[in-house]
């Protein structure tokens, strides 16, 4: 069969065994239905209205209240009319001047924790035009920024011993609004509860307490689940917050599909509310498909998804994105299964975005750096320059500890498969310099795969539009999967 792949900018064929199997999230295997366009508003509302856990925002909120309503940054959520945020908001900020809020109290903060600050435009398309000019020009909308020590607050430890340092911002306010989506994430199963407010509004000290090998090369980490040690973190992380601040977040969260259409909504106390949004969202996120496992893996990186422009060229970035499917579909690869990848690997790092790269790329060329958990001692010394740090701050750049999670989740691909095989790269050492095989074709390498690796007749899984949807994590066709890491096979 013909098949084609993400591939830079545009797409590369390959020609497969007919045995072949293919999953594009949301057509093999149908989304649970998505609420009706007519019908998102009454809905978000009817959710907000009826919170689980906790009082409406028209009891905690009056006049005089000071109010921060913190929204994710453009890796997740869509920006169509009706994405999550954009209705959402609105809606809340309607409740809020019925309460008595005054338009002046309120500020809106782009939790983008160690991802680049977004731009003017990017904060334009994820809120809308209405939102936009409303408070914008007021400078009422900003990015969180992990390094501006005037407006963070160091709360201690949690019991476990994890750093907590938030935005003061939200500490200060009388009630913190949280806007999630609870979509597949290879951290910790979700983004969204308390995952949003323990990674979008903290510093990297806190992001070094689980974006670390020590929790991410767990065995409880992969495949993903919402039982991981990361996850637990996330939760003590957010639920300290709370303790030191003396209030809930209010979170307003939505299980989304394929496309980033909502499928369910739900507000609350993060604690009462994750386990029910949860429900919904395993539902299209944990999808029994498989019949046998697969010895081979097959899909393609573009040029730009997630993270921004270089993602699928840029050496480090793409070790993480190839472990993001290790992550999400361990579930049905074999033990001696195969990656076969197209990128365009053309030495492209955009040194604008992730500005550290490039030297621990190098760094990692050297000295006895045999893994990469080699560079995890490298952290600090990454976090703290100045350089690096002042790129974060003032030019849109990634906070140089995001490097850090990248090199601790890219380790896991080579972790959990016999070869990896990097097709049609433009420069094919930086493959190799990660420890990756490098073939011209899809064609020639699942040849060499069979030979070295997995048989005549492997068991091949196509994923054409991996980067291009919002992923599923795949497993077993006779697996349940019941939210507590332990299968149920019918």
């Amino acid at each position: 069969m013909k098949l084609q792949f993400e591939y830079g900018h545009g797409f590369v064929n390959a020609e497969l065994p007919d045995s072949t199997d293919v999953f594009i999230p949301g057509e093999t295997v149908a989304d649970p239905p998505y609420i009706p366009e007519d019908q998102l508003e009454a809905k978000t509302l009817e959710s907000i209205r009826n919170p689980i856990g906790m009082e409406p925002l028209t009891k905690l909120a009056k006049k005089g209240s000071k109010v921060t309503i913190i929204f994710p940054d453009r890796v997740k959520g869509g920006e169509q009319a009706t994405a999550h945020r954009k209705i959402s908001i609105k809606l809340i900020l309607q409740e809020l001047y019925s309460a008595g809020v005054e338009k002046k109290d309120i500020l809106l903060i782009c939790s983008n924790g160690l991802h680049r600050k977004n731009t003017k435009e990017e904060i334009y398309n994820i809120l809308g035009k209405e939102l936009f000019h409303e408070f914008w020009f007021t400078h009422q909308i900003i990015n969180h920024d992990s390094e501006d020590y005037d407006h963070l607050v160091d709360l201690g430890v949690t019991d476990r011993g994890d750093p907590v340092i938030m935005n003061k911002y939200v500490y200060d306010s009388d009630v913190a609004i949280l806007i999630g989506h609870t979509q597949g994430n290879p951290y910790g199963g979700y983004s969204g509860g308390y995952k949003h407010c323990s990674t979008g509004i903290t510093h990297w000290k806190s992001i070094g307490s689980h974006h670390v090998p020590e929790v991410m090369h767990r065995d409880d980490f992969v495949p993903v689940s919402g039982k991981s040690l990361m996850r637990s973190k996330f939760d003590e992380i957010g639920e300290h917050m709370e303790k030191c601040m003396g209030k809930k977040f209010f979170c307003c969260d939505a299980v989304l599909d394929t496309y980033s259409r909502q499928i369910e909504i739900n507000s609350g106390y993060a604690k009462e509310m994750q386990p029910v949004s949860w429900k919904a969202a395993d539902k299209r996120t944990y999808v029994p498909f498989a019949e046998k496992k697969y010895d081979v893996m097959i899909f393609g990186m573009p040029q730009f998804f997630h993270y921004g422009d270089g993602m699928g060229t840029n050496p480090i970035m793409l070790m993480q994105a190839l472990s993001a499917q290790v992550i999400r579909h361990k579930r049905v690869m074999s033990d001696k299964c195969v990656i076969i990848c197209a990128s365009t690997c053309n030495g492209y790092f955009h040194d604008e975005l992730w500005p550290y790269t490039r030297e621990m790329y190098e760094m990692f060329q050297t000295d006895h750096m045999n893994t990469l958990p080699d560079m995890n001692r490298l952290g600090e010394y990454f976090a703290t320059n100045e350089e690096y740090i002042r790129k974060y701050r003032y030019t849109n750049a990634f906070h140089p500890f995001h490097g850090f999670s990248m090199i601790s989740c890219g380790h896991l691909a080579e972790k959990n498969t016999s070869a990896i095989y990097i097709v049609g790269a433009e420069q094919p050492g930086y493959a190799r310099g990660m420890g990756l095989k490098t073939r011209a074709t899809i064609e020639e390498a699942l040849a060499d795969a069979k030979l070295k690796y997995v048989g005549a007749n492997p068991n091949i899984l196509a994923l054409p539009k991996t980067f291009k949807t919002a992923a599923v994590h795949l497993m077993m066709k006779d697996e349940v999967y019941t939210g507590d890491n332990m299968y149920h096979h019918h």
